[in-house]
């Protein structure tokens, strides 16, 4: 991206910075607990001719990162900065594509879910202004996903497992660590049948005696990996040694030094990236030039969606090695809510996430439906 100089000489006309939630649908289970709904901030920034850039943070406080309440202290400095330079440098650090590293008021690290809602709003906005200039936008190609189980009664989860079969999925993610597990993935074998995709998530809860034993009891059903079968990347690269099934980053890969150093131990072949957990898609380019990655949601909202079928796009046309391996993105889990903030967003049709037709992310927000999610 070579925009940089034209973002520093834009004035900002207002910042929104919007707290919202999205209820499930169903309880979603993972071994890390129950959530009722997702909690995330919506940022909205405008130029001085009108234009929207859109960007939005998922706060990971679960998995020990910052509260929803200081991500939002966080971005509401924006209304004081008025303008993108005071902004790329106080969320960004003083490159405007680099993971940053300045302080925010002289205290602690920008988190990298306000990073990450910023740049995005300032990438979107751009193309945005881009598009109102005549200037080409990017592609808006479609996106292969995988579908999303949350953990259950393993036939409970293979019903589930073929209602996404019918909506054209061929990818299935379980989420393990929180009941029968081997039990839970036999069933959804038995439902989808030997040809579709398995992976597994277990959000680092197994102890790593617990991974080594059940890893081979899942070897025969044929996983395509196992994302972050254990809290730590040490863990990982002796579990590797133990089992056939292809080892995943998530937790333990929260940067391209993360990367870097789960390389020289041999714990993974492969990663997830979740944009708000790395800060925004400079981190996750550089991530994924090091690691084969695909990419997940954070449980993000239509805009997070969106800037990850940006991401999926970028890795898949920036592979340097055209034979190697494409995996399904987890940017399917908008099917897990009960609603949205969107009028217009990313669909999902026959496995595959359609990003919108309009400039920039694409995205235009439901303002009655944003009020009425307000926190």
């Amino acid at each position: 991206m070579h925009t940089r100089d034209k973002l520093l000489a834009v004035r900002l006309a207002s910042v929104e910075v919007i707290p919202y939630a999205l209820p499930f649908r169903a309880p979603y289970v993972t071994a890390r607990g129950e959530l009722s709904e997702r909690q995330m901030v919506l940022l909205r920034i405008r130029d001085e001719e009108g234009l929207t850039g859109l960007g939005e943070a998922v706060p990971l406080s679960l998995r020990g990162g910052a509260t929803l309440e200081h991500v939002v202290k966080e971005l509401g400095a924006l209304d004081e900065s008025g303008t993108l330079d005071r902004a790329i440098r106080t969320l960004a650090g003083e490159d405007a594509l680099g993971p940053g590293s300045e302080s925010f008021e002289g205290e602690e690290l920008v988190s990298a879910p306000a990073r990450c809602a910023a740049l995005t709003a300032l990438r979107d906005l751009s193309e945005r202004q881009r598009h109102a200039r005549g200037e080409d936008g990017a592609s808006a190609s479609p996106i292969p996903c995988n579908a999303t189980l949350v953990a259950g009664a393993p036939q409970a989860v293979a019903e589930d497992a073929l209602h996404w079969a019918q909506r054209g999925f061929t990818t299935f993610k379980l989420k393990l660590g929180a009941g029968d597990d081997v039990a839970q993935v036999r069933a959804v074998r038995e439902a989808v049948g030997p040809e579709a995709a398995i992976r597994v998530d277990v959000n680092g809860a197994w102890p790593l005696h617990t991974a080594g034993r059940l890893l081979k009891e899942l070897e025969p059903y044929g996983i395509e990996f196992a994302e972050q079968p254990v809290a730590e990347v040490e863990e990982a690269a002796e579990l590797a040694w133990q089992t056939t099934i292809p080892l995943a980053g998530d937790e333990s890969v929260g940067s391209a030094h993360d990367a870097e150093r789960a390389i020289l131990l041999g714990a993974f072949r492969l990663t997830g990236i979740k944009l708000s957990k790395v800060g925004g898609i400079p981190e996750a380019m550089k991530i994924s030039s090091l690691l084969h990655s695909y990419v997940t949601s954070a449980l993000d909202g239509p805009v997070g969606i969106a800037a990850g079928a940006r991401l999926a796009q970028a890795i898949a046309s920036e592979a340097a090695n055209p034979f190697a391996p494409r995996f399904a993105h987890g940017l399917a889990t908008q099917r897990l809510f009960a609603g949205s903030v969107a009028a217009v967003e990313c669909e999902l049709r026959d496995g595959m996430l359609h990003p919108p037709a309009g400039p920039g992310l694409g995205v235009e927000i439901d303002e009655d439906a944003l009020q009425g999610r307000r926190l």
